[in-house]
């Protein structure tokens, strides 16, 4: 068979803060220039907030209130909302520590996701991840990707393909975002760390935190943030839960899942907080406990009745755990708290394409055109809605403009791919053949095109090309059916069995339930009878 469309995927928003007045001032003459910068820090006018108090502080003496605006505008400049930003790499994977059980029962790991347990598409119709998930109908860090099951299959991957890990572990990632400290201050560092001393903050609040996420966000010094916010908690006497936050994402951040889980616990027995509770989800869901992750949002959906977060939260999990169907109830519930949130009209409209019901996805798609969302992928989803839905006119031009739009390699490859489908889809072969190469001049890692590649050329009787292109395609993806299936037929033809029995076993490992998989592995088991 030919390998599946792909319904692009679309990229979310990223969360950012606003935050309020930074120090107290006055009607006097001098305090001008600091409240200029504090107007610029409200209108997110970073660079300009910090020049200003630059200024400031090189008058004798030093203002506070200048030193901490300035502080909280370079954190700004580099922050990274905590709750969305989680990416595990291959360290992280395979030398896990952390693990619960090594054969987690069905439907309580995301390891190990199994069959689809809500009724949601097969393999056959949807596309799957390294992991066996089915592909998401929106980018999100912890969907980028599939869990590789060996370290051989982990360096393997290509590192370009959209769902294959980073190479570099998330303390790497960090480490990056952690030197924006350079560029922010191209004289040196603002606050020398070395030099600070940390129990003097902590018994100033106001400052502290300030000071806290400074360290934590601009400069990445975990350790530091971390001393300083023990120091701070305890100035406190235990009873700021803010503080105990921080500590829970200082233990995250280092690897401590059980210690964080610990803080962010205490943190909510003192004040709930919706934040709070994603956090602790986070740790729970890195710990490979979903179910624990999904309890823990019911209970908070009890307290904050409404709260999109929280049930989008639980969609995701159920998404992740193969149960479409329930992920897609959760969905609708979020789009009658919030109707315009983008990632649950793009999950939903990408169930209904892959449940075989174009019409109703396309109404979901246009509904995100209507608010504004135009990039390449929701023109490649419009595009393959309108084909299937029998709206010849309209597909093409959808994939024009999404290759106008295209900002990488990778999408402009997807939108040849989908454009080679369409060809298939007419009878045009020598056109979807030309897609197909197009794909591949794009993103030379693109399993599926090798794999209908090889099926265009055994139309033609090019064994040898047929089999070539097959057995790239099953080392880039193996954990696709497809070529698998496809080079055990080609082998039983050339009389080839027991490459074809192999392969054929590698199918039925990627997908148990394919009918034409098991019909073949018993006919060669006859041939091997009767030898």
């Amino acid at each position: 068979p030919l390998g599946r469309q792909r319904a692009g995927r679309l990229w979310g928003p990223s969360r950012s803060r606003c935050g309020g007045p930074a120090g107290a001032m006055g009607l006097e003459l001098e305090l001008e220039p600091l409240f200029q910068a504090w107007s610029y820090f409200r209108r997110r006018k970073f660079r300009q907030c910090a020049d200003i108090c630059s200024q400031l502080l090189k008058r004798p003496p030093g203002e506070q209130a200048a030193w901490s605006l300035k502080t909280r505008a370079l954190t700004e400049m580099v922050y990274v909302d905590e709750i969305d930003m989680d990416q595990e790499g291959i360290a992280e994977m395979m030398l896990d520590e952390n693990a619960i059980a090594q054969v987690a029962r069905p439907g309580t790991s995301l390891k190990l996701p199994g069959t689809s347990q809500g009724g949601g598409p097969s393999p056959a119709v949807r596309p799957v991840t390294q992991s066996g998930r089915p592909i998401t109908g929106f980018v999100r860090p912890s969907t980028q990707s599939g869990r590789p099951s060996t370290m051989e299959q982990a360096i393997k991957t290509p590192r370009t393909a959209l769902t294959a890990r980073p190479i570099t572990s998330a303390s790497g990632g960090y480490v990056r975002l952690g030197t924006a400290s350079m560029l922010t201050n191209p004289d040196g560092p603002f606050i020398n760390l070395s030099r600070l001393n940390l129990a003097k903050y902590a018994q100033k609040p106001k400052l502290a935190k300030a000071l806290f996420e400074y360290i934590f966000h601009h400069e990445n010094d975990v350790k530091n943030a971390l001393d300083l916010a023990a120091l701070a908690t305890e100035h406190a006497q235990f009873k700021d839960w803010w503080w105990k936050v921080q500590i829970g994402k200082c233990y995250y951040r280092l690897g401590l899942y059980r210690e964080a889980e610990k803080q962010f616990k205490s943190a909510l027995k003192q004040q709930d907080m919706v934040d709070t509770i994603l956090y602790l989800a986070k740790v729970y869901l890195r710990l490979d406990q979903p179910v624990t992750a999904l309890n823990l949002f019911k209970q908070g959906l009890e307290r904050f009745p409404g709260e999109v977060t929280l049930i989008c939260g639980i969609a995701r999990i159920y998404e992740e755990m193969n149960n479409i169907s329930t992920a897609a109830e959760y969905y609708k519930d979020v789009l009658k708290q919030d109707n315009t949130h983008v990632e649950a009209i793009a999950c939903i409209g990408s169930n209904h394409f892959y449940s075989d019901q174009p019409e109703i996805a396309l109404r979901f798609y246009r509904r995100l055109l209507q608010m504004g969302v135009y990039n390449c992928q929701l023109f490649n989803n419009l595009g393959l809605c309108c084909f299937y839905a029998q709206q010849y006119d309209m597909t093409l031009s959808s994939f024009e403009r999404a290759l106008f739009l295209a900002e990488n390699e990778e999408e402009t490859a997807d939108v040849w791919y989908n454009l080679g489908h369409v060809a298939v889809g007419i009878g045009d072969l020598n056109l979807a053949y030309q897609c197909f190469k197009l794909t591949l001049v794009n993103n030379n890692d693109y399993a599926e095109a090798y794999n209908n590649l090889a099926v265009l050329e055994m139309r033609k009787g090019h064994i040898e090309q047929a089999r070539a292109l097959l057995q790239t395609a099953s080392s880039l993806a193996p954990h696709m059916y497809e070529p698998h299936f496809n080079f055990a037929i080609l082998s039983e033809k050339v009389g080839d069995l027991q490459r074809s029995y192999t392969a054929a076993q590698k199918s039925e490992e990627a997908f148990p339930g394919h009918v034409d998989t098991q019909q073949l592995i018993k006919q060669l088991k006859q041939h091997f009878a009767m030898l």
